[in-house]
């Protein structure tokens, strides 16, 4: 209680001083990994126009190369699912209230030495079994690492990052952050990163924390294990936008899939292309995937795929696109090979804020229409249509939970959804979403146990700074 006292407080004396255009203000630069937030503008005093700006840097000798910048989050979200996994789980009779407040500190200390350091704490409140994994930790570290830099040459750089850190790479197809769940996700890892003019290189060895629901009580998860190399850039090389080229190493004691449970041991290696020309923009990515499961052998793949069109210059600003997926799954459970495909550790929200499907041997249709009513508000609404791709292997969830098994089933056909959601930035600093969400169950749902389709709704205020 005295920690969301403490936010609502600093929400409270930061909006008597925010501007309503977001246009008009030193742009906070505020990106997904905090640690990554851009606060060069607040270098400059006269920039400064809300009384939080104070905080964002903070000097501590003449030139400005020992500074503190401060930042934090309070997000309150409702959610209400009605008939959740098409009615097997149960039913929370009002809905869910989440909390999430977040506090961080970034310590440079001159060149070569940075501390960051962010504590954050996730409350649930009305689902009917208790909180889930992803719904609630009281009070946590979520981040604590300390970064080494050095220049080699004039036009690279190299930073030695160990310590606990949130990882996002991509679209979050393979590893994520996972913001739409109250719990974020974060992991003990150390990290070498390398940059040149055209390209950054991350090489990483972590392992994933395992959250705990108390205070201070999380630790590393020794099931499992992340290695690899993820370089992004290209520029030159293409005629228009980038590419990201990775190998990604994965372990887990207990992978579990419809052909069982064993120690997993699998490899990705994969390319993403992506970017904008004109009214065009694209992201598409390819996937395949080696190894092993107990004695047996691993084959998977996965290609996906969005792109969209904007017309600029009309009212409203439409953009219209489509994204087309597809991942491998297991064609026969009892043969030597193991052909579900793995998405280690993605976005929560795959598909939808409903996260009701996870990306295991499946394909998909989304077609989406966006448009901005106003500079500070769009609207989405979107159709979804799923299948099953091997009928011999079941349905997973986000978190790779197997929610339905084939159960002999034939029926490819999982089902569809219809989505509108709504973003308003009511400030620089706070945005108010909504999102209604219907899932109709197809065939294979109606075909292999309770059958009813799933209303979702979500109301989320957010205020970051």
């Amino acid at each position: 209680m005295r920690w969301a006292l403490l936010m609502a407080g600093i929400c409270a004396a930061a909006l008597n001083g925010l501007p309503a255009r977001a246009d008009e203000v030193c742009q906070a630069g505020i990106n997904k990994l905090r640690y990554e937030d851009d606060i060069a503008c607040f270098r400059d005093p006269t920039n400064r126009e809300s009384p939080l700006d104070a905080l964002k840097f903070v000097p501590f000798d003449e030139i400005g190369e020992v500074y503190l910048s401060l930042g934090g989050e309070l997000r309150q979200r409702y959610e209400y699912t009605h008939d959740p996994s098409f009615g097997e789980d149960p039913q929370d009779e009002a809905g869910v209230w989440l909390q999430r407040y977040v506090l961080h500190g970034d310590l440079q200390l001159g060149p070569h030495l940075r501390v960051f350091g962010e504590l954050f704490s996730a409350l649930e409140a009305g689902r009917k079994h208790g909180p889930s994994p992803v719904d609630e930790n009281e009070l946590e570290v979520q981040n604590a690492f300390i970064d080494l830099s050095f220049s080699p040459t004039h036009q690279s750089g190299l930073t030695l990052r160990t310590g606990r850190q949130e990882l996002q790479y991509g679209s979050g197809r393979l590893v994520d952050v996972r913001e739409g769940p109250n719990v974020r996700r974060a992991f003990d890892a150390a990290r070498v990163i390398f940059e040149l003019t055209d390209w950054r290189v991350d090489g990483l060895a972590a392992r994933p924390r395992a959250t705990n629901p108390g205070v201070f009580d999380d630790d590393a998860n020794d099931d499992q294990a992340l290695w690899g190399l993820y370089a992004t850039g290209g520029e030159r090389m293409l005629p228009f936008g980038s590419l990201d080229l990775y190998y990604l190493g994965f372990q887990d004691d207990r992978g579990t899939f419809e052909q069982g449970t064993e120690k997993e041991k699998r490899h990705s290696v994969g390319f993403r292309l992506w970017g904008e020309e004109g009214n065009w923009d694209w992201n598409w990515e390819a996937i395949y995937q080696f190894g092993s499961f107990g004695d047996d052998d691993i084959r998977a793949w996965t290609i996906a795929s969005e792109t969209g069109y904007t017309w600029v210059e009309v009212g409203w600003r439409p953009r219209i696109a489509l994204s087309a997926n597809i991942a491998s799954g297991d064609g026969d459970p009892g043969d030597a090979n193991l052909g579900t495909f793995n998405p280690l550790f993605p976005r929560g929200n795959y598909f939808s804020e409903a996260a009701a499907l996870g990306p295991r041997n499946f394909f998909n249709v989304h077609p989406f229409l966006t448009v901005k009513p106003a500079q500070d508000w769009s609207v989405t609404t979107d159709v979804n249509f799923f299948w099953r791709l091997e009928t011999e292997d079941g349905l997973y969830s986000p978190s790779g939970r197997l929610i339905r098994g084939a159960n002999g089933s034939d029926e490819r056909f999982v089902g569809s959804a219809v989505s509108l959601t709504s973003d308003y930035a009511i400030t620089e600093h706070l945005t108010f979403t909504a999102i209604y969400t219907h899932f109709f169950a197809g065939d294979f749902i109606k075909a292999t146990g309770p059958s009813d389709d799933i209303d979702f709704l979500e109301f989320t205020l957010q205020f970051k700074f």
